[in-house]
């Protein structure tokens, strides 16, 4: 069950970053947009992942997400490294998270002068609150129940690397809705 899991999360991934693959670096990730997405699709993307709602708990302000989904996956690369028995998929697994971990704190790096005192707060207490959602899993002495919380680890919201990269490019305006992005209230393309 585990391995299949963290089969469809590396395809997942795959299919999210696919352009990262061909890379022989270990550079930061390529997203779709640097590979020759249209603006349209972009817009349509980030409509798209910020009116799905977010997880419980999960701030809305781009600046406090992007802090709070760099400490998810950075929790989820923590519990990996604690595997003595992690394949080379969980490995695949561990460097993509680093990559995307890393990306999300060069947006926070990017960002940070530019931040309200109160939002950076936000943001130090969006972080504990997930780092602190694997601390229980962290402390289980039984390696086979850390290794079925890594494989169970679905992912960020699509709206994490909007996020990031709203606040590395200091976007200040709204994102588009479905409407303004010419989509129906499922994602799907307005007929004209």
């Amino acid at each position: 069950m585990r391995l299949r899991l963290a089969a469809s999360l590396l395809v997942l991934a795959m299919a999210v970053h696919a352009p990262a693959f061909a890379q022989q670096d270990d550079g930061p990730v390529v997203t779709a947009n640097d590979a020759g997405e249209s603006a349209d699709a972009l817009r349509a993307r980030e409509a798209i992942a910020y009116e799905t709602p977010l997880p419980r708990g999960a701030p809305t302000e781009d600046y406090p997400l992007v802090a709070w989904c760099a400490a998810l996956v950075e929790g989820h690369i923590a519990l990996g490294r604690t595997l003595t028995s992690a394949d080379d998929l969980d490995r695949e697994i561990v460097r993509l998270g680093g990559l995307e971990a890393a990306d999300f704190r060069d947006a926070l790096r990017a960002g940070q002068s530019r931040q309200t005192p109160a939002t950076l707060a936000a943001a130090r207490t969006a972080e504990a609150e997930a780092a602190g959602k694997w601390t229980p899993l962290m402390a289980q002495t039984d390696e086979s129940a850390r290794s079925q919380a890594f494989g169970l680890f679905f992912g960020l919201p699509g709206r994490c690397e909007h996020a990031a990269r709203r606040v590395r490019q200091n976007i200040t305006t709204p994102p588009a809705t479905l409407q303004q992005a010419g989509l129906d209230e499922v994602g799907q393309p307005v007929a004209n």
